[in-house]
């Protein structure tokens, strides 16, 4: 008999956990044409569904307050009574908050453990978000994380036994898989990554934005752990040492994603390292015209202090573009030993890792082939199956328990 899986998609429309979902389903479509699944959404319209297989229904989940966030315990009661109204045999919970009043059987998928890790000024929210978060995973038939990393957290974190856990590792949206390669500037007989000529569609791109410039990109939310204020300072020692560079005198830094306006800490860096007319921020972009920010630009930066997995990297190696990387928490594990890594928190080595991937062309060529290399290695129908896999166990010896 064919399972009827209700699978949580409100958030398909955000940064991180919205690519997984929307990847996630785009996969299952593919590998699954016999479970009927209920995508549980906010909306009626939702773009990022379009075109699915008649196995795939959307169920609309009314939100009393549209400004409300998923977490919040009033919310979450009401959106575990409405699961339980559901005809539906298992749940899938792909957030890292678990509603109560959750129904059984349930899998949840994990994918980092920053809103503890790196918020106990909330002191008794933060309490409550750790024992309700321990209550629904110890309650699971599945825990799923995504990373060997986030596995250790969550058991260093929450007391979840590892045992408990399965490993089922992201990948590149395959937008990401097909990069137009353009030619590399020559400059006394030396190839750099700033090309003279793009493909129309790069070009269109740079164009919209008024950049006619080499960058470095970052790409991702600006909050703390992020280290975008170290970023930044890197940069401007960067722009110091490289002011006379033929190609490079005039490298900006693009960082694409948050307003800067959130976090004032990265204001202050910016005006303090003096780069105001050198680093832009461009809030968030449709994924065609980050698939040509990431393919324009001259090297990847990512020195983040903390990853459940780190898509940006293998986002950007599979766009073609060579990546400079922290070797912390889960990034060893998604960019091996295809990016350029930095120590996130000594500014001067960021700085190191940049201009070494931006002058020395052995190194940009290698680690360009090592990307391509690494982002093969995950795939999304792979992750798909396994998740089917998982839905396909648990359906095996557990009924529905109302």
């Amino acid at each position: 008999m064919p399972l009827q899986i209700a699978l949580d998609t409100r958030r398909v429309a955000d940064f991180g956990i919205g690519t997984y979902i929307r990847n996630l389903v785009r996969a299952l479509a593919k590998v699954d044409d016999r479970n009927q699944y209920q995508l549980i959404t906010n909306e009626e319209t939702v773009p990022e569904f379009s075109n699915l297989p008649s196995n795939f229904k959307t169920t609309i989940f009314a939100r009393a307050n549209k400004k409300g966030t998923v977490q919040s315990g009033l919310a979450q009661i009401r959106y575990g009574l409405f699961l339980r109204k559901l005809e539906a045999d298992l749940f899938h919970i792909p957030l890292n908050a678990v509603p109560l009043l959750m129904p059984k059987p349930y899998l949840v998928t994990i994918h980092d453990m920053s809103t503890l890790l790196f918020a106990s000024q909330l002191g008794y929210r933060n309490r409550l978000r750790h024992f309700y978060l321990r209550r629904g995973l110890i309650r699971a038939d599945r825990v799923m994380a995504v990373s060997m990393a986030t596995c250790r957290d969550v058991e260093a974190v929450l007391g979840i036994p590892m045992s408990r856990m399965r490993v089922v590792y992201n990948a590149p949206d395959p937008t990401f898989r097909a990069p137009m390669a353009p030619a590399t500037t020559c400059v006394n007989g030396e190839e750099y990554g700033y090309p003279l000529n793009y493909p129309a569609e790069i070009q269109r791109v740079l164009d919209r934005y008024r950049i006619h410039y080499p960058y470095l990109l970052y790409v991702g939310r600006t909050n703390p752990q992020k280290n975008i204020p170290r970023l930044v300072e890197a940069f401007a020692v960067l722009r110091g040492e490289i002011r006379d560079h033929p190609e490079y005198r005039d490298l900006r830094l693009l960082i694409i994603g948050d307003e800067i306006s959130r976090y004032p800490e990265l204001r202050h860096a910016v005006i303090q390292s003096r780069v105001e007319d050198t680093v832009r921020f461009l809030g968030f972009v449709p994924i065609d015209t980050l698939r040509s920010f990431y393919q324009a630009a001259s090297a990847f930066v990512f020195p983040s202090l903390y990853e459940g997995f780190g898509l940006p990297p293998l986002e950007a190696m599979a766009s073609g573009t060579p990546v400079v990387c922290s070797h912390v928490s889960s990034l060893p594990e998604v960019v091996g030993d295809a990016a350029e890594i930095v120590n996130p928190e000594n500014v001067f080595d960021i700085a190191r890792g940049m201009r070494e991937v931006l002058l020395d062309r052995k190194r940009r060529a290698v680690l360009v082939e090592r990307g391509f290399a690494q982002a093969r290695r995950f795939s999304w129908e792979r992750t798909a199956q396994q998740v089917l896999d998982a839905y396909e166990e648990i359906g095996a010896y557990k009924k529905r328990s109302r």
